[in-house]
């Protein structure tokens, strides 16, 4: 066990075991730490396990919060009932522009932990989900104008943002052999903000019922100011370097293209899926969901599944590789999609809810082995943690546009046919497609590694 040093040569906080210290923090009042070494076993085991394990916990509850922020508009459209005037088209609009904005900020995010350190950033991240919420409870009430609630719905983007800016941070504090678990960890515990909204939306309908939406809002106002004060208190900066011309080698990389693709159909199938199930729900099977809380009861479980399994799909992808774990999720995904088409076909609701269940499902085990392997790709890199940083708040942006296709697909279908067949039609292509591109670049024999 390490043990806190009382050599008169070590300064204050250095940590022994058996060798040389481990400096943990620099003077002063910011807690930053330098010369983090978490491959060197000695490192890991002298301290850098508790800090990295420390750094974990906070950071998950603050993208928690980001999360269900983000989420927000998901659960709000159940309250929209005939007073606010707003068609099915009209409310899938509003869940779709939150997805976007947080697809677009996800790149500086995941910057801004290079820029000001994961603490720091934690801290600012987590204050700035007070504006949608204080925005959105100021108008969301009926007679509020279409406008202003869609420029409301798009400021819970910034929830999506911080996603980016945690996986990056954690990403930097574990070992290459445990970044799989830990980013599935933290992944996952940040998802489950999303059917922890829908459980708390739950709630307000069924005990104050859909005249109330400000309630649900409010109650997240002292979790954002906890998460933020938490963050202050218990978190580190590590500071990631910032390599010249990045961006530029980072775009020129096909395995850029080629990941950011593979996370449109995992994450951006789990996001996409999580805020427009309810209102599926409620428009095609209108006659068993006559009511926001009905369709309230179900729409929590499959984000919730998702979220809970995708660090199983990073522990997979740690033992067995996280292309061959993709591939797998994602042949099964458009099997799952197929299932949800015939469920439509036939109006049959327990096997929709098997077809999508299994969606989810299928989707956070894709999450987690697809971000596994991005740090994978990234080692021989010369600036390997750098690239891997950046990489994930890329694909974690272009993966998030995914959610925005989603809700975008059933719009068009609904309009069109009345139902959602076209849009199962589109999924089923393209997880066939993100199948065939993990097989091809990633999971196919070749007769020597790729640079």
């Amino acid at each position: 066990m390490p043990v806190t040093s009382t050599h008169p040569a070590d300064p204050p906080g250095v940590v022994r075991e058996d060798g040389p210290p481990l400096r943990r923090l620099l003077p002063g009042r910011r807690r930053e730490l330098t010369d983090w070494r978490p491959e060197d076993p000695a490192f890991w085991r002298a301290g850098g396990a508790r800090i990295a394990r420390r750094n974990l916990v906070w950071s998950v509850l603050a993208e928690h919060v980001g999360f269900s922020v983000w989420s927000l508009w998901s659960v709000l459209v159940l309250f929209l009932g005939p007073e606010y005037g707003i068609d099915p088209a009209g409310k899938f609009l509003l869940t779709a522009l939150p997805t976007a904005l947080g697809a677009l900020l996800r790149v500086p995010y995941a910057r801004a932990v290079a820029v000001f350190g994961g603490r720091t950033w934690t801290v600012v991240s987590a204050l700035l989900l007070l504006v949608p919420a204080v925005a959105t409870a100021a108008v969301l009430e009926p007679g509020a104008s279409y406008t202003a609630l869609l420029l409301t719905a798009c400021l819970a983007g910034v929830g999506g943002g911080n996603f980016a800016s945690s996986m990056a941070n954690v990403n930097a504090y574990y070992p290459q052999a445990l970044k799989g678990w830990a980013l599935g960890v933290n992944a996952g515990g940040g998802n489950l903000g999303v059917p922890a909204v829908q459980l708390a939306g739950l709630a307000v309908l069924a005990t104050v019922g859909a005249g109330r939406p400000r309630l649900l809002v409010l109650l997240y106002v002292p979790l954002i100011v906890a998460a933020a004060v938490c963050a202050f208190l218990r978190m580190d900066d590590l500071r990631l370097p910032r390599p010249p011309g990045q961006l530029r080698a980072l775009l020129g990389w096909r395995h850029t293209w080629l990941v950011s693709l593979l996370y449109v159909g995992t994450f951006g199938s789990f996001i996409g899926f999580s805020f427009a199930f309810g209102q599926v729900l409620q428009v095609q099977f209108a006659r068993e969901f006559a009511t926001p809380v009905s369709a309230a009861y179900l729409t929590f479980l499959g984000p919730l599944l998702g979220s809970l399994v995708r660090p199983v799909g990073g522990r997979l992808a740690d033992r067995f590789g996280g292309a061959r774990v993709s591939l797998a999720a994602f042949v099964a995904m458009a099997g799952g999609a197929l299932l949800a088409l015939a469920a439509s076909r036939a109006h049959s609701l327990p096997l929709f809810m098997t077809a999508f269940t299994a969606l989810f499902v299928l989707s956070g085990l894709g999450n987690g082995s697809t971000y596994k392997m991005i740090p994978t790709l990234c080692r021989t890199a010369p600036d390997g943690a750098a690239r891997t940083s950046a990489l994930i708040g890329f694909a974690g942006a272009v993966g998030a546009f995914g959610g925005v296709l989603v809700n975008i697909a059933f719009r068009q279908s609904f309009l069109a046919v009345g139902n959602g067949d076209a849009a199962y039609v589109a999924f089923v292509a393209a997880y066939v497609v993100c199948a065939g591109v993990t097989w091809a670049a990633y999971v196919r024999p070749k007769p020597r590694q790729p640079a």
